[in-house]
């Protein structure tokens, strides 16, 4: 099999491992670029967007995810990419494209560490070899050792495990390979104490991502894990995948459960957990502040801000020219952006509605209950 038809393959399974893949704004969606390949978002260390290649590795794989439609036994056309081809590929993309940098990844072929060596010589080519100084994001693999952690983490510029669900239990219904917490849990914990502030890494940014619906998981559980990861392991960022039916073994919960629910519910579901993310990491909010329903998801029909200021009558109406900014974000409708322009214009007059600044339409609308101008 020739290079380009490799990549052409490779690059449309790492599809599959959606980190980076979906966001709450426009430029934080994946996009196709020359011949389909999949391009994907990464913020850059002076601000803006700019898009990495991705491509996984190798598609084979030994584990038994049972939600993956790469898992052991299933009917994909196979094959593998070498430190040299990938680095060949990258540098072109690099050329034509003008990708800001490549993400790797790739299925589990023989041993964990013997996977993940095939993804450090493709970086170690490029670093050492090729100069290439820009950014690397590697994908940690399952069960990888303590050495490969480490140097996985020397040579990227960021680093990521999928922690697929919250907690053994449901982890346990979705792959009888794997054990979560010898391969989930410890590598999670070590990527985060060699990039810790005060570490020779520090700079390494750590992600990782949630399968969403292949188990039976409730968006509170989810919540509470990612309350661990944000505020005990320091993470970056955390992603979300929504399970779709039909790509994994049919006999995982999820498959039973979203066939029961309208075909939106899941994407949806999935959008409401970037919305926390985004309220828990930009906002201010604690997960345990998060408003759920009796089974313990999220509400569907609403935003979580505006669920959560329903649920609190006696936090509003808000003195638009007094209250301070963490305040203000709590209000529905009004963002990081508004509210900056609000708290700016008030320092020399009187406000007297969000139009003043700029803001009008469905999103000031929707702020106008819980806001008062005296």
């Amino acid at each position: 099999m020739d290079t380009q038809r490799k990549l052409e393959i490779l690059a449309q399974d790492a599809q599959y491992d959606l980190a980076c893949a979906c966001g709450t704004r426009d430029d934080e969606h994946r996009r196709r670029g020359a011949g389909g390949k999949w391009l994907y978002p990464v913020t850059l260390p002076s601000g803006g967007h700019s898009l990495l290649l991705k491509t996984l590795v190798s598609n084979a794989c030994t584990n038994d995810c049972k939600y993956c439609p790469l898992r052991r036994g299933s009917n994909v056309e196979r094959c593998s990419m070498t430190a040299d081809e990938i680095a060949n590929i990258f540098l072109e993309y690099r050329r034509t494209e003008h990708v800001f940098g490549l993400f790797l990844t790739s299925g589990v072929t023989g041993t964990p560490d013997q996977s993940m060596e095939r993804l450090l010589d493709a970086t170690k080519l490029l670093r050492k070899k090729h100069q290439f100084r820009g950014y690397i994001h590697l994908k940690i693999l399952p069960g990888a050792s303590d050495a490969a952690v480490e140097e996985a983490v020397h040579y990227a510029s960021a680093v990521s495990l999928n922690i697929e669900t919250p907690g053994k239990r449901h982890f346990d219904l979705l792959s009888s390979s794997k054990d979560y917490d010898r391969d989930i849990i410890r590598p999670l914990r070590l990527m985060s104490r060699l990039t810790a502030k005060g570490q020779p890494r520090a700079r390494v940014k750590c992600t990782t991502q949630f399968v969403v619906g292949a188990s039976d998981e409730t968006d509170g559980e989810i919540v509470k894990y990612m309350t661990g990861l944000y505020d005990r392991l320091h993470f970056e960022r955390i992603y979300f995948s929504a399970y779709q039916p039909g790509l994994g073994d049919p006999s995982i919960p999820g498959e039973k459960t979203l066939r029961q629910q309208p075909a939106d519910a899941i994407i949806r579901r999935e959008h409401r957990l970037y919305q926390t993310d985004f309220l828990m990491r930009k906002y201010g909010f604690a997960g345990s502040e998060l408003v759920l329903d009796a089974a313990g998801n999220l509400p569907l029909d609403r935003d979580p801000k505006e669920a959560w200021a329903l649920a609190h009558p006696e936090y509003f109406p808000l003195n638009a020219n007094a209250a301070d900014r963490e305040t203000l974000l709590r209000v529905p409708g009004l963002g990081l952006l508004g509210v900056q322009r609000l708290l700016t214009a008030r320092q020399t007059r009187r406000m007297h509605s969000l139009s003043e600044v700029g803001l009008r339409g469905r999103l000031a609308a929707k702020a106008a209950p819980y806001l008062r101008w005296s």
